[in-house]
């Protein structure tokens, strides 16, 4: 391999490395250190997160007077962050398992579709995206409310006679993450199944297997690769989520990205709010290992 070819392999190699460090590292770190300080005069701008200029002693005390205060505020039981992270943890949990329910049999139907079809299903379940996404849960305000079109239809039709009560409850929260995250579980779904192999459900019929036996004990495992990974695009983002719980949900709905919403811009406590950030991220790490460690041992098990 000539010189400038073992460069430029380098260069490629290092591009994701940097893109990490720069984007996800660093400001992770800044987080960490903020999280480990106490407020200063209780009002951001606090002091310089890394101040060298004092020089190497000074940076050596700044880094002894770090603590872990924050994280014990936050990790107790006499606050509401507890029952925030598990709030959060049921509605992401319960979502993903809809977004399974709903994104499954479409994903399904797009596989099975004829060839030239598949295009424009796959468009129209992108189309959303080329919309904003607080306008899109904006627009869900105007449906599910007393006066919206959901209320209206429905006691038009005669189903009845006065408006349900949807709008600043859970049952809102669930209809707004289903709608936005859907194209998380329907694409990767969708590619699982698209590359199924249709001679073995041939072959099981031929063997005298039911359309709906075949399809439990062939295509559900075969895709479940896609079912772990649409799951994890759902689940990691619903447990952060803030947008939709917060316009949506109203003022009862108790999740994390509310809760540091809340701590950050209200109570102005910036070290609160940052130890909140890393013990989320540490939350969703466990599931994102989990996934990888089971995806290790099927590459390892093909071999």
């Amino acid at each position: 391999m000539s010189n400038s070819n073992r460069w430029g392999r380098r260069l490629v190699i290092a591009v994701p490395y940097v893109w990490l460090l720069a984007l996800f590292l660093v400001p992770f770190l800044i987080v960490l250190k903020i999280s480990l300080s106490q407020d200063v005069i209780a009002q951001p701008p606090y002091a310089p997160v890394f101040d060298l200029s004092a020089g190497w002693a000074a940076f050596k005390e700044a880094l002894a007077q770090l603590s872990f205060a924050n994280y014990g505020y936050v990790l107790s039981f006499d606050n509401e962050f507890i029952a925030a992270y598990g709030s959060s943890l049921v509605i992401a949990g319960i979502s993903t398992v809809l977004l399974l329910l709903v994104g499954y049999p479409i994903a399904y139907g797009m596989a099975c579709a004829p060839k030239g079809l598949q295009p424009t299903l796959l468009m129209l379940v992108i189309l959303p995206f080329w919309t904003s996404f607080l306008i899109r849960v904006y627009a869900w305000i105007g449906i599910l409310s007393p006066e919206g079109f959901l209320n209206q239809g429905l006691m038009a039709l005669g189903l009845i006679d006065q408006p349900l009560e949807i709008l600043n409850t859970d049952l809102a929260v669930y209809i707004g993450i289903v709608y936005s995250y859907l194209p998380f579980m329907v694409l990767p779904l969708y590619s699982a199944l698209e590359k199924l192999d249709g001679t073995l459900l041939e072959a099981a019929q031929d063997l005298g297997c039911t359309p709906l036996k075949a399809f439990w004990t062939i295509t559900f495992p075969l895709s479940l690769p896609g079912v772990a990974a649409g799951a994890l695009l759902c689940f990691i983002p619903a447990v952060g989520e803030f947008v939709i719980p917060d316009l949506l949900g109203g003022s009862d709905t108790l999740m994390i990205g509310k809760s540091l919403w809340t701590e950050f811009t209200v109570n102005r406590s910036w070290t609160a709010s940052s130890a909140v950030a890393v013990l989320l991220l540490v939350v969703l790490v466990v599931p994102i290992v989990i996934y990888q460690n089971i995806q290790a041992r099927q590459l390892e098990a093909g071999r």
